[in-house]
């Protein structure tokens, strides 16, 4: 879980941007890792700049004080319909020159700055009185299929004559970037002709016939891993959701899980004999 941003800089919510700035001072300089050699300083610097940056901003502030965490997770949105609930070689193509890309993990999936340009822009200069040279992060691309980039994966790639295994984590979209601390990975997730993705929510089309639908029946259909069975309930109306809660794809910044859905078509026979032509006359549908 993360921490509560208010809890991180001491203050409370009804505190003044003075109050918040002066938190924020007090506890950057004393956690500042070029200070503060404790094994966890590093992480916790990031966290108060995480919650300055949130804050100190107006409109973030406000989303952050209706909606909590909640409010920077990508997985929100709404859909339509009806619904009822259930409980390949990798393209890596380098993009620019110099150093070795592959010296450290440190994630950066966008949405919140540098907490070291954070702490520079505020103060000026980092410790010693030099200023913090800005790098230029090479960048690389690694073309993923949709079940890697929703699973995670591990790929080995070649760089130079030499093998390199890169993690890509869980949940990672089309077009996101993440930054390591010595290079940035660009992702380029392929298409899928099953499943597709809205936020961390995955729909699929799954047809059933017209009997399944009038009379019920448990069918399979694929998921993010295994197959899965599911009952269709009697009546069931064409273009019906079913929602299997939590079984979407995992929030790469970790704000949990999204669901996945089925949309069922009903099929309507185009070729029917006599007798069962006769026979749906006599149910009269």
């Amino acid at each position: 879980m993360k921490k509560d941003f208010y809890e991180l800089l001491g203050v409370s919510k009804d505190a003044s941007k003075d109050e918040i700035k002066s938190a924020y001072r007090k506890s950057a300089l004393k956690f500042h890792p070029d200070r503060n050699k404790a094994p966890d300083a590093e992480e916790h610097f990031k966290e108060i700049n995480e919650a300055y940056e949130v804050l100190s901003n107006d409109q973030k502030k406000a989303a952050y004080d209706q909606y909590g965490h909640a409010a920077f997770d990508p997985s929100s949105g709404g859909f339509g319909g009806h619904t009822y609930t259930q409980q390949n070689g990798p393209n890596f193509t380098y993009t620019q020159t110099g150093g070795n890309p592959f010296g450290g993990a440190d994630f950066d999936f966008g949405g919140f700055s540098n907490p070291f340009d954070i702490f520079e822009q505020f103060f000026g200069a980092s410790f010693g009185g030099q200023q913090r040279q800005s790098k230029r992060l090479e960048t690389y691309k690694i073309s993923i299929s949709f079940l890697d980039a929703a699973n995670g994966c591990q790929k080995e790639v070649s760089i130079d004559g030499h093998k390199r295994t890169i993690k890509i984590p869980a949940g990672v979209d089309d077009g996101q970037k993440i930054r390591f601390s010595e290079f940035v990975l660009y992702i380029d997730v392929q298409p899928d002709k099953v499943f597709k993705r809205e936020g961390n929510d995955v729909y699929i089309n799954f047809n059933i016939s017209l009997t399944q639908a009038i009379f019920g029946d448990t069918i399979e259909v694929p998921t993010l891993k295994d197959p899965l069975k599911v009952r269709v309930k009697p009546g069931t109306q064409p273009n019906t959701l079913v929602r299997l809660r939590g079984q979407g794809i995992k929030d790469v910044n970790g704000y949990g899980q999204g669901d996945f859905y089925i949309r069922l078509f009903v099929e309507i026979p185009t070729k029917l004999n006599s007798h069962q032509k006769d026979l749906l006359k006599q149910l009269d549908l």
